[in-house]
């Protein structure tokens, strides 16, 4: 399951996003790369213990926990604190699938990474290639949103950034411990939601709507680990 969710940051938040990376001070990304994706990976990273990373991060972390759709699509019950990168002169990702475990930094726990996020700062003609491109179940898909929009996606896709020839691509990037193990669970649980918000839209009658929600509520209770 692929979703894009629009606007998760409006023009304000953007242009101070966009304003704090671009004065930043960044590392080569293979820093945080693994045995065989750091033969793939050319990028840079904010570090993660930087003062920006970690300001920027609890920033995002809010936005987040406000966010109906995302909330929705990734039932989240931890997540990893993003992550920021830069392409630029050719850099790329190759294929690669995330870990499947990552550490919270600074802590002793561990997260499992069932949904893997982008969140893109830079629009898409201020940079040529640099096209997120996952493997699902129908197929490959190219990626390129507009600034502020995110994508997410199960953390089990084969993915890669193709090369950046021209411009800049600034993004964020991180991980979700749903509460949902599943990706086909959580589809199903998204299409339901989005039924019910839609037929509410519409003014369904409310009883049906009740029976509805309750539906979507006892198949969470089901699936749900907490």
């Amino acid at each position: 399951m692929l979703i894009v969710i629009p606007d998760v940051l409006d023009a304000e938040q953007l242009r101070d996003c966009r304003q704090a990376l671009e004065q930043a001070q960044w590392e080569d990304g293979r820093k945080t790369a693994g045995y065989l994706a750091v033969q793939s990976k050319r990028n840079v990273q904010l570090p993660l213990n930087s003062p920006l990373s970690q300001k920027m991060g609890e920033f995002l972390l809010r936005v987040l926990d406000d966010n109906a759709q995302f909330i929705a699509a990734a039932l989240p019950a931890n997540i990893l604190p993003p992550r920021f990168n830069r392409y630029e002169g050719g850099g790329e990702y190759g294929n690669h699938i995330d870990n499947a475990i990552f550490s919270v930094p600074g802590t002793g726990e561990r997260l499992r990474t069932d949904v893997s996020s982008t969140l893109f700062f830079s629009e898409p003609d201020e940079y040529e290639g640099g096209e997120l491109m996952i493997e699902d179940v129908y197929g490959q898909q190219s990626i390129k949103l507009p600034a502020g929009h995110l994508v997410v996606y199960p953390g089990t896709s084969l993915h890669r950034v193709n090369p950046v020839t021209a411009g800049t691509r600034y993004a964020s990037f991180f991980w979700t411990q749903s509460m949902v193990r599943h990706a086909h669970q959580r589809s199903v649980l998204w299409e339901l939601d989005q039924c019910i918000q839609s037929l509410a839209k519409q003014g369904a009658h409310t009883d049906e709507l009740a029976r509805l929600s309750g539906v979507y509520h006892n198949l969470l209770r089901e699936w749900a680990q907490v």
